[in-house]
């Protein structure tokens, strides 16, 4: 065994990962599939602007720990993330809250008054169970709120109505009955200057990785390698997909240089109606200072995914739920395989929340490798 760690994937997870255990003296070798570093927060500078090639990321959490420990490697900046929805020629502070709908409502002035609306118009789902998600959301916001600021925004998203849709998508649509268009109430927010890449290289720093490297094309190969491999990537795939395929939403991005200095005057731009293909735009000079006269914009497309696409979104649904802890069963089977990160485990990850889970399993799997030292 030439390594103590082979962990397969330089994102958040494999680089947290990597970082504690070097910080312990381990030797580890990551590789990756891509040509670059940093996963889907990749960020690559343009016109003297760090562009987010792989969509908007915002760093948000209340864990402390993780906060300091993304600081210790780069300086973040203050950045509050305050999209605004454009509906048709009207534009709409995100999220819901008193500036939404003193603009939806003219007669709005006080909470009372934008619940009064709420309910009023809630009403048309009193005493049933709401059985697709055009009625889940009406349950929760009412109809006007729905129309114009989730319906096409979904129905773009999942390239299906709404009413063919389950309820369950939409658990809840959060609502703030105060004039405050900060999207997170997380204690910690902000994005790193100098961009995610750099927060990588950082994290990674003395560590040996290898790029454009396949695990699956050399698995034996790498299992042999290491003492233990932490796996990121694909949960089926790890397996050949022997027990059928696991279903994802994909994104297309679409981005220009503009010889302006300002396109939409803020980062994220949703889209909330049919009329166009693209759920967002995103203008990246707008999430850190910059002097460049020209801008960076991306247009966002919601894609259906195959397998030459990037996996973005799991499809949380019975099917692709059922099949995965299939899989789940498999991977605890597997010797000295670690599996973590929102591609091995097949589950929606915040960036704090990935980086928390990387900390928590290189504790429990030194701890675990102790115990048997001295047992």
């Amino acid at each position: 065994m030439k390594y103590d760690y082979v962990i397969v994937g330089a994102g958040l997870f494999g680089a947290t990962f990597a970082n504690l255990a070097k910080k312990d003296g381990k030797k580890v070798l990551v590789i990756e599939k891509r040509n670059h570093i940093a996963g889907n927060v990749y960020t690559e500078e343009m016109e003297g602007i760090q562009v987010h090639k792989y969509g908007a990321h915002i760093f948000h959490t209340d864990d402390k720990e993780v906060w300091n420990y993304v600081n210790s490697f780069v300086e973040f900046n203050r950045y509050t993330n305050s999209p605004v929805a454009r509906y048709k020629n009207e534009i709409y502070n995100m999220p819901f809250n008193m500036n939404t709908f003193a603009k939806i409502w003219d007669d709005v002035i006080t909470p009372e008054d934008a619940k009064r609306h709420i309910e009023e118009e809630r009403k048309e789902m009193e005493g049933k169970t709401p059985e697709n998600l055009e009625e889940q959301a009406i349950s929760l916001v009412g109809r006007t709120i729905y129309e114009k600021l989730v319906k096409g925004y979904t129905e773009k998203q999942w390239n299906r109505d709404c009413v063919e849709l389950p309820a369950f998508i939409i658990k809840r649509l959060p609502v703030r009955f105060i004039y405050d268009n900060n999207y997170f109430n997380d204690k910690y927010q902000g994005i790193p200057i100098g961009g995610y890449t750099k927060l990588v290289e950082k994290m990674l720093e003395g560590i040996e990785v290898k790029l454009e490297e396949d695990f699956l094309e050399k698995k034996d190969y790498y299992k042999k390698l290491g003492k233990k491999v932490i796996y990121t990537g694909m949960l089926d795939e790890y397996f050949d997909c022997k027990l059928g395929r696991l279903e994802y939403r994909s994104l297309r991005f679409d981005t220009k240089v503009l010889d302006m200095e300002n396109f939409q005057g803020n980062a994220v731009v949703n889209y909330t109606g049919r009329e166009v293909d693209y759920t967002r735009v995103i203008e990246h000079k707008h999430f850190d200072s910059t002097s460049s006269k020209k801008t960076v914009v991306t247009y966002e497309y919601p894609d259906d995914w195959t397998e030459e696409k990037e996996a973005y979104y799991v499809i949380n649904d019975d099917k692709n739920n059922n099949l995965k802890e299939q899989y789940q069963e498999l991977a605890i089977k597997e010797k000295n395989v670690i599996f973590g990160g929102r591609l091995a485990e097949y589950k929606y990850y915040d960036m704090d929340d990935v980086i928390r889970s990387a900390m928590d399993t290189y504790h429990k799997v030194e701890v675990k490798q102790l115990w048997m030292l001295e047992n």
